[in-house]
Parts: structure tokens; sequence; C-alpha cells
């Protein structure tokens, strides 16, 4: 559990136990799909949960840890591209040339961004996320 980012470092709220509330593993699924890129809305539904519960549990006292976790998920998810280049130097650089035919001859190529870092970033985020729902299962 070393290696998850920081904002799946966070203590989830504390809630009253029920079968349709915000779990502990609800509230940290959510986080990670903020940082995959949803809004709180689809975030909140791919869970069974409304925007609604989302924010009222962000507002809850006590939820100061998961509305920094929330925050951060989402600048992650705006700021993939700061954050790849940081964690991989010369992500910019990383191009690949693709060739071009025209009636079967090789006529030049066109220069497109590798994308292959970006997908093992999010590769490893969610053999983290994996992780993390594996270690709490076991735990529980």
């Amino acid at each position: 559990m070393d290696d998850l980012p920081d904002f799946l470092r966070f203590t989830p709220v504390s809630t009253r136990a029920r079968h349709d509330g915000w779990t502990a593993d609800a509230q940290r699924r959510f986080i990670i799909s903020l940082a995959r890129g949803d809004g709180p809305s689809v975030a909140a539904r791919r869970e069974g949960k409304s925007r609604q519960t989302a924010y009222a549990l962000r507002r809850k006292p006590g939820a100061e840890s998961f509305a920094a976790a929330w925050d951060a998920a989402q600048d992650f998810a705006c700021g993939i591209g700061v954050a790849l280049e940081a964690a991989l130097p010369g992500m910019r650089d990383d191009v690949m040339l693709v060739p071009r035919y025209y009636r079967g001859r090789l006529i030049g190529f066109v220069q497109r961004s590798d994308h292959r870092a970006l997908f093992r970033t999010l590769s490893a985020l969610e053999r983290a996320a994996e992780r993390l729902d594996t270690t709490e299962n076991c735990q529980n």
C-alpha cells in the first residue's frame, strides 16, 4: 500500500451502518472515480448514490479528510498531464511516427503523441485500487 497516491490515504467519514449507505469502500471507490476523471454526479451514480448525498457526506462533521481527498482526486484528474510529466520525465517528447500509405506505397509519416505512458499510470492507479479493495476485504 506504499505506492498508493496520497489522495487514497484518507480517513473515510464515519456513517451509520446502512445497506445502502456510504461505506468506507464506497467512499474509496468514489474518490477513485473522481481521479479517473468522472464528475461527482457520475462517480456517485457508479456507487448507486446521488450527487446530493455525496455533497452531504462531504459537508458532514469529521469529513475533512474525505473532502481533501475529493479535491486532490479532482486535481489529479485535471492535471494528469502535469502529474505525468513529473512522474515520467520526457513525456512530452514521447511521440510515435505512424507510417502513412497511399495506394500501397509509403508516402511519409505522421507524428502522434504516444499515450502509452498515460495508460501505464492509469493502470497503476487501477492496480492500487484493487489492492486497496483486497486489503480491506481481508480486514473485514
